[in-house]
């Protein structure tokens, strides 16, 4: 996927001011995945990105002359042991109240929600009931994981250290869980011999965001700007609209603005027979005077608040990352 650059300048009220740096992490969801196979082709993707929902449509054929079922899954990304750090004072997500929605032929169908606990890719689900330690467990509130750690002698938190089921963290000064919480989004999915299917999916995204101060010229020398401007390929054009809205004020005076980052796993396209046949990315950044950027070619406008690409026997190679500027109204 080579990169290309797109932005635009935008508006929209914030209350925080901009020096506050408070920021989460924004958290990736994809599309449907299941095994590689050579009987079931992507014949069309129509993708659709925003801050408040995510809508994608598909065309399948089974391309055999017999019916196939497979476990099709959605691709929820752990819960990242440092997501505390991001949240502050809330929870980690709850993958089950994001509103997933799903239709095969337009009919509603039923899923399947499964947390499980892994260590590299590692399922150590089954260990930790035997133990009866807690799957879920947050800083923000360390009764999940403190009441167990903080029973146990010195001997068994060196023997659990060693099995790789507890950490010693440096920045936290104790012991915490070294497991993630990865929640698989399931379903068994029938695809009838030579026939083609639609398939509808749509959830509210876990966007994450910072208030202000991270795309500031005078931070534009760091390696945090530098790691920013490669995610979301902005570019001078980018850059250019930004510093016009800043204007020649000096920091304090400016005006306020927030960033908004959504993610959507793209690589999950790829596990299909052969390409997507017919693929279709709509972004819309909400409001006409927001910034956007994202890395893809051939982007185009199509509205004052969304932008296209398409594509044809698209091969994924990466997943996407969009960031979105906002700016607080004159007061």
């Amino acid at each position: 996927m080579r990169a290309s650059r797109f932005a635009v300048l935008g508006l929209l009220a914030l209350s925080c001011r901009a020096g506050a740096n408070d920021s989460s992490a924004a958290i990736g969801i994809g599309g449907l995945e299941l095994t590689r196979n050579d009987a079931v082709s992507m014949d069309a993707e129509d993708l659709y990105l925003s801050r408040d929902e995510v809508r994608v449509r598909y065309r399948f054929t089974n391309r055999s002359d017999r019916d196939v079922t497979l476990l099709v899954s959605f691709p929820v990304p752990a819960v990242p042991r440092d997501l505390p750090d991001y949240l502050g004072d809330r929870p980690p997500p709850d993958y089950g109240a994001l509103g997933f929605r799903t239709t095969v032929d337009g009919a509603p169908v039923m899923l399947d929600y499964v947390e499980r606990a892994e260590i590299d890719g590692r399922d150590v689900t089954q260990r930790l009931k035997e133990l009866r330690w807690p799957l879920r467990w947050s800083l923000v509130d360390f009764e999940y994981a403190g009441n167990f750690i903080d029973a146990l002698s010195e001997a068994s938190r060196a023997a659990f250290t060693r099995e790789g089921l507890l950490r010693r963290s440096a920045r936290h000064e104790r012991i915490l869980p070294a497991w993630n919480l990865v929640t698989h989004v399931t379903r068994r999915q029938m695809f009838p011999a030579g026939r083609t299917v639609e398939v509808t999916h749509r959830y509210v995204p876990l966007a994450g965001g910072s208030v202000g101060g991270g795309l500031d010229p005078e931070y534009r020398d760091t390696e945090h700007f530098a790691q920013t401007r490669g995610k979301y390929c902005i570019d001078r054009g980018f850059l250019a609209a930004f510093d016009r809205k800043l204007g020649p004020r000096p920091p304090g005076e400016r005006p306020f603005y927030g960033e908004i980052w959504l993610r959507y796993i793209l690589r999950s396209g790829a596990n299909w027979r052969g390409p997507i046949g017919d693929f279709r990315l709509v972004v819309d950044k909400g409001k006409p005077d927001s910034l956007v950027s994202f890395c893809m070619d051939g982007v185009r406008k199509i509205s004052p608040t969304r932008f296209e690409v398409r594509k044809t026997n698209f091969e994924p190679q990466g997943d996407i990352d969009v960031l979105i500027v906002d700016w607080a109204p004159a007061p």
